[in-house]
């Protein structure tokens, strides 16, 4: 065998390529570039799979070697904490016993059985303590693969049964171990070359999850944390902390009575309160508006709807276990569903006529509220619910139509985006599994078209844009918005999705110019996704402080004395004749309590009137967060909230 034979051909991202021995490993053409580099190695990429830095590269690869700036590096340091946080509390509390330990877009967490033991935030310090003890060590993440037979064996000694139930489900072949220090664990890697990357740790929280998220099953502790390269990153992250809690939706939803919750009611069912009401309502008619102009036409379906309907959409198929269970009627074999999704509901009315290719496309909107049974545990205030109202619409197109009006939606979503502050995003395209076909329907052929309609028109629009395979909706790939809100952290919103499945299985059809029957092509789209997730979000985006167009009182009046009340009522009552809305503050209470609890709650202005208003006809305007910004009449005020929002919209849609 030729010298040559025995080298591969390695790509890296700048296009570059270098030639190596077969069995290089990733970390070594690191240091073949620079030690420097070499240091911050965490994982690489290579063919585009994420693996260890250390596995041998056995043929031509495109390589990208990932680092802490990279999702994928921090996604793997996380990872490997995981592993170190197990190890930790098995020197800890020698009885632990352990579920599985993924990695999250901030951190990590393990779900961990304590055998009767019990942890408080009191133990989260000597936890950190013996990880970063452990950390210390420079242990190696050695991978073994091994039989199943012999995994048994050893997760058997061991006495771990949770390890050997997840062991049921993996083929032989396929199973590895991972080994640092004394801690050995099932799993499929990658991992970090060693553990003295772990600098800093922080144990964030614990919580109780159900074994395999069955409400049936033993109660684990579900053990959050988080750790870094550098004990800086630490310090930053946990002021970023703080920042969050005073930006959380659900505590500024109950100061600012936009929302509640009711037991009574039921959990993961929102209450919206007057306040929160109007604010979602102006939401709504915003969209609505620009639907309109952009040709959607407005539809309603109810909110039950007959077995039938989502056993030929093949949602009861996929997601009928974890709905709400079927409403029996008195006629026998009679079965409704609460809505889970509206369009199948939308293809309905699409059969109601006939259509011809010269109708198409076919716009139908809705502010339709679905129901999905999510588990206790997985409740989260608005941004996981069990009600929820999508801004959903459905395109009926033509084939040859796909491309223009998937890009008319993405200026749609951009448009919604822009109006409301959100200007850092990533489109993910979410792609089908390859090896796993069977969660998913429809043929090859289709696919094939869906997913090279999205890739094309994110390109054409310039999106900044990842690709995420296995993500797709069970009927078509999609492009979802992934938006960074001001202090950092990333959210899906909105969401657009190829369809040419739901119109098969629906037999949908238009005529076309030939007189023959065709198949419609179906689009998908939410640019708020839903209504409750979206202003949970907008919430702890803009700390409660909305758009002035968009916040619910965008003034309050506040008489110096109840003497002053009915000049308050009555600057108010001119206010909302120019479509300015607001409150009048007439509690008994002194005026500096009034302009303190306003500022609590949000209100942009503050308007203070007395003796000398009232005589001139005047307000003396205070600007939440900036204090007094002068004495004005009531017109003059008029024009300042009318140019404030002119401007604002002018200054997010450049």
């Amino acid at each position: 065998m030729s010298g040559k034979n025995l080298m591969i051909k390695i790509t890296l991202p700048d296009g570059s390529a270098r030639e190596y021995e077969k069995g290089t490993t990733s970390m070594q053409v690191a240091l073949s570039i620079s030690e420097g580099l070499a240091r911050n190695v965490l994982a690489a990429k290579v063919n585009n799979e994420v693996v260890d830095a250390n596995k041998a590269i056995t043929q031509d690869s495109k390589l990208s070697l990932l680092t802490w700036n990279d999702d994928e590096g921090k996604n793997t340091l996380w990872h490997s904490s995981a592993h170190l946080l197990a190890e930790a509390l098995e020197a800890l509390y020698p009885e632990v016993k352990f579920w599985v330990g993924p990695p999250l877009e901030n951190g990590f967490y393990y779900d961990v059985d304590l055998n009767g033991q019990t942890l408080s935030p009191a133990d989260f310090e000597k936890i950190e303590a013996k990880m970063l003890e452990l950390a210390r060590q420079n242990n190696e993440y050695k991978r073994t693969d091994i039989s199943k037979a012999d995994a048994i064996k050893y997760f058997t000694d061991k006495g771990d049964s949770y390890k050997l139930d997840l062991l049921e489900r993996l083929e032989d072949g396929n199973i590895s171990l991972y080994t640092q220090g004394n801690f050995t664990d099932l799993c499929r890697g990658p991992h970090i070359p060693n553990t003295g990357f772990i600098k800093a740790a922080k144990v964030l929280s614990i919580a109780g999850a159900y074994w395999k998220g069955d409400e049936k099953n033993k109660m684990l502790t579900r053990i959050y944390g988080i750790t870094f390269p550098k004990d800086k990153e630490l310090k930053e992250y946990l002021v970023l902390l703080e920042e969050a809690k005073k930006r959380d939706h659900r505590k500024l939803g109950k100061e600012m009575e936009l929302f509640t919750f009711s037991e009574k009611v039921g959990m993961g069912l929102p209450l919206w309160l007057p306040k929160g009401a109007m604010l979602r309502e102006r939401l709504i008619q915003f969209l609505q508006k620009a639907q309109l102009k952009a040709g959607y036409l407005p539809v309603a379906t109810p909110h039950i709807a007959l077995k039938d309907l989502y056993v030929c959409s093949g949602h009861y198929e996929k997601y009928g276990a974890d709905s709400f269970q079927p409403i029996k009627t008195p006629h026998e074999g009679e079965e409704f569903f609460l809505k889970p999704m509206n369009c199948p509901h939308h293809c309905e009315i699409y059969k109601a006529s006939p259509k011809s290719y010269k109708d198409l496309p076919v716009r139908y909107a809705e502010f339709g509220t679905v129901y999905r049974y999510e588990q206790k545990g997985e409740l989260h205030g608005l941004t996981r619910v069990r009600g929820f109202t999508q801004d959903d619409a459905h395109l009926f197109v033509r084939p040859d139509q796909v491309k223009e009006e998937f890009l008319k939606v993405i200026d749609l979503v951009l448009y919604v985006f822009n109006a409301l502050g959100f200007q850092d995003y990533t489109a993910q395209v979410s792609l089908r599994d390859p090896e796993n076909k069977t969660k998913y329907i429809g043929s090859d052929e289709n696919w094939a078209l869906a997913e090279q309609a999205i890739i094309d028109s994110a390109a054409e629009k310039g999106l900044k844009t990842v690709v995420e395979t296995g993500e797709a909706a069970f009927y078509g790939p999609k492009l979802d918005f992934m938006v960074k809100d001001a202090i950092g952290r990333k959210w899906q919103l909105g969401t657009i999705q190829v369809d040419y499945n739901l119109p098969e299985r629906f037999e949908l059809e238009y005529t076309g110019s030939d007189n023959l029957k065709h198949r419609p092509v179906m689009i998908h789209r939410a640019p708020f996704g839903s209504l409750e997730r979206f202003i949970a979000v907008l919430i702890e985006h803009c700390g409660g402080n909305f758009p002035l167009w968009l916040t619910p009182d965008q003034f309050a009046i506040l008489p110096i004395s109840e003497k002053y009340n009915d000049y308050a009522k009555k600057v108010s009552e001119l206010l909302n004749i120019s479509d300015i809305r607001g409150l009048v503050d007439d509690r008994n209470e002194k005026i500096g309590k009034k302009i303190r609890d306003n500022e609590v709650n949000k209100i942009p202005f503050m308007l203070v009137v007395g003796e000398k208003e009232e005589a001139d006809g005047t307000v003396a305007v205070r600007e939440h967060g900036k204090g007094d910004i002068g004495t004005m009449t009531i017109e003059g005020f008029a024009k300042l909230v009318q140019s404030t929002i002119d401007n604002d919209f002018k200054t997010k849609q450049k």
